[in-house]
């Protein structure tokens, strides 16, 4: 028998403020087409003042302990994925942590960006495959409106707040790949890339959070083909193939880029879970937000093969291949 860390909970929360396109246009030289057109994000939700990664955070873990039937009590450990958290330390996982009343386990953060949920998936595997943890809580959470530029028509347009959690849960499966699971990691990172997407402050360096800086055309064209490769090379470690795949379920920064991807993989775009519209690129939450709102409308069913897939700063990209 092989030890596999399933996902038995799912669960997101999004700030009540919905920020449609339009609003951009009373402050900015854009417009509702010329942001749909470009990136395929109608709205996206803002926190609230006041409002913290950490709060976000606790709400989607409730939701996903809710539908896995857990208490807080049978969790062993949270991994947080952020790049925007309540404060430099402690860690938004213990700041969760206290939030959900848990007075057992650890909690700590990671910290890869957009591709950060991608990463805590592997660390949270990791725990699980090693029997450091049986029952482990992963995290997207982003305040990602408190970093950007308002005066940049280019980058303020693209990024929203939210929060997305997932329950994994040590079970035995036969070691094939049908088992349910987390049946396959990719991680990948380059730092000669730094300049494409950054935030230009921390605290060894300006004192201040900063602000989000982007190259949109070079990050474009480096994501296709390394969200594309980092998806077949985790399938290849499964022993599995594209046509095997029942959904992609990538980061949501741009829907050119998820259609350029799926179209490097040979999947048609009816098999990949799409909420950029709805929700614009939530950085780490984007993936366990997809992961949500695609169980709770009835799409990903249990026993259906995923891809989850992204790239970020850093550059850092991955992919995760589980069987929901």
């Amino acid at each position: 028998m092989t030890l596999r860390a399933v996902a038995t909970g799912v669960g997101h929360y999004l700030p009540e403020r919905v920020v449609p396109n339009s609003e951009f246009e009373s402050f900015l030289d854009t417009s509702d087409e010329w942001i749909r057109t470009r990136s395929g994000i109608e709205r996206r939700h803002f926190a609230a003042e006041g409002e913290t990664t950490s709060q976000m955070a606790t709400m989607a873990a409730r939701k996903a302990l809710e539908m896995a039937e857990l208490s807080p009590d049978d969790i062993d450990a949270v991994v947080v994925a952020t790049s925007t958290p309540d404060l430099t330390f402690p860690s938004v996982g213990t700041m969760v942590q206290a939030g959900l009343g848990m007075t057992r386990g650890f909690a700590y953060d990671v910290q890869a960006v957009c591709a950060g949920f991608i990463f805590a998936l592997a660390n949270a595997n990791g725990l699980i495959l090693s029997g450091q943890a049986e029952r482990v809580l992963v995290i997207g959470a982003e305040t990602f409106s408190r970093i950007l530029d308002w005066t940049d028509r280019s980058t303020c347009v693209l990024f929203g707040d939210g929060a997305g959690a997932v329950v994994l849960e040590a079970r035995t499966g036969s070691g094939s790949s049908e088992d349910r699971g987390i049946l396959s990691c990719d991680l990948n990172s380059d730092g000669r890339y730094r300049e494409m997407l950054y935030v230009d402050g921390g605290v060894s360096t300006s004192g201040e959070a900063g602000k989000l800086r982007m190259q949109g055309n070079p990050l474009f064209r480096q994501a296709v083909g390394k969200l594309a490769s980092t998806a077949e090379t985790a399938l290849e470690k499964a022993n599995l193939q594209g046509e095997n795949v029942d959904w992609i379920v990538p980061h949501q920064a741009n829907i050119r880029i998820i259609q350029g991807t799926a179209k490097k993989m040979n999947v048609p775009m009816e098999r990949v879970i799409v909420t950029v519209q709805d929700h614009g690129n939530t950085s780490a939450a984007s993936i366990p937000l997809a992961l949500s709102v695609g169980v709770r409308e009835g799409k990903i069913k249990p026993g259906q093969l995923l891809v989850a897939e992204a790239i970020g700063g850093g550059l850092a990209w991955g992919a995760v291949v589980l069987r929901w």
